[in-house]
């Protein structure tokens, strides 16, 4: 085949990927509570020292498990902490593990880039699987939480999946698989500024103390006749309140354009996010919205979350 047809190309980089981080990409198991049976995820190393990462739900209320490699190697490990609202959860192992891979930066992503999956779906351990960027910043509902600012993509995942790489053309791990919402369509907790300061936390102290609105939400216009005004194209659509959180009581309702937050502009969830954290717990949050065309002020007071 010529070396420049673009399959040839495309295959090129998904499996120079694969062959680069299916090493570092643990298959987990993590025995349930009351004996019955065990649970699978999948796992990346991303410190020389030991230090694993994954989801939250593939933990559970386990302390310890066992990270399997590609090379044969286990090794029993102990859970750090888990943080439910971002679905991120930092594991230690005990033993030798293989070098680490390098974490991205999903905020310079873009729609229709290349990703490649790498994880244990359905116990087969390396399974590698491909795709694109399908869309940015969407809420996804789980297990009870909103978990904001995910990755959508249509590289294959399963059961299995979870905790397990989404990497770009460098293989630089830039997401944690964490759920497929459907045929065609899996989600990954994006690695950023904001996830990085919540690993940190998790690796330092066990947990991560969050505030708490309960707001799913979604990029959204600004209405045209209000762009110059307010100098901008985009806000945040509530597509989803939840039913006596912070943003309910605050009299947020489905529908509303979120513009900005104690004084910063929102455009992307993440800027929300940025606030989200221990110093805003029960303090009051003036928030604008647009809400029938006019613009509306309220406070709200984010709780702090409380893991189930």
């Amino acid at each position: 085949m010529d070396a420049n047809h673009p399959l040839d190309a495309y295959s090129q980089i998904v499996s120079d990927v694969a062959a680069r981080l299916t090493p570092k990409v643990a298959s987990l198991r993590v025995p349930r509570r009351g004996g019955s049976g065990e649970g699978l995820g999948s796992g990346v190393v991303f410190t020389g020292d030991g230090f694993l990462l994954t989801n939250a739900h593939v933990v559970g209320r386990a302390n310890a498990g066992t990270a399997s490699f590609s090379d044969g190697t286990s090794v029993p490990f102990r859970v750090v902490g888990a943080d439910p609202l971002s679905d991120l959860a930092v594991l230690r192992a005990n033993g030798a593990t293989p070098e680490p891979a390098e974490l991205g930066e999903a905020d310079q992503l873009v729609v229709g880039q290349l990703v490649v999956a790498v994880g244990n779906p359905l116990g087969l351990a390396g399974s590698v699987t491909a795709g694109v960027v399908s869309a940015l910043g969407r809420s996804l509902p789980a297990r009870g939480r909103i978990i904001e600012d995910v990755i959508q993509t249509d590289a294959a995942l399963n059961p299995g999946n979870s905790g397990g790489a989404l990497a770009d053309a460098d293989a630089r791990v830039v997401g944690i698989n964490t759920a497929v919402a459907g045929v065609g369509l899996g989600m990954a907790v994006p690695v950023n500024d904001t996830t990085r300061r919540i690993i940190s936390a998790l690796m330092a102290d066990g947990r991560v103390r969050r505030a708490y609105l309960g707001l799913a939400m979604v990029p959204g216009p600004v209405p045209a006749a209000w762009r110059e005004r307010l100098g901008r194209k985009t806000g945040l659509l509530i597509a989803q309140v939840v039913a006596g959180g912070p943003a309910e009581r605050a009299g947020l309702r489905a529908g509303d354009l979120l513009l900005t937050a104690a004084g910063k502009p929102l455009a992307v969830s993440q800027d929300l996010q940025r606030l989200m954290f221990a110093e805003a717990i029960g303090q009051p949050l003036p928030i604008t919205v647009m809400r029938n065309g006019a613009l509306v002020d309220v406070i709200a007071e984010p709780s702090e979350l409380v893991a189930a």
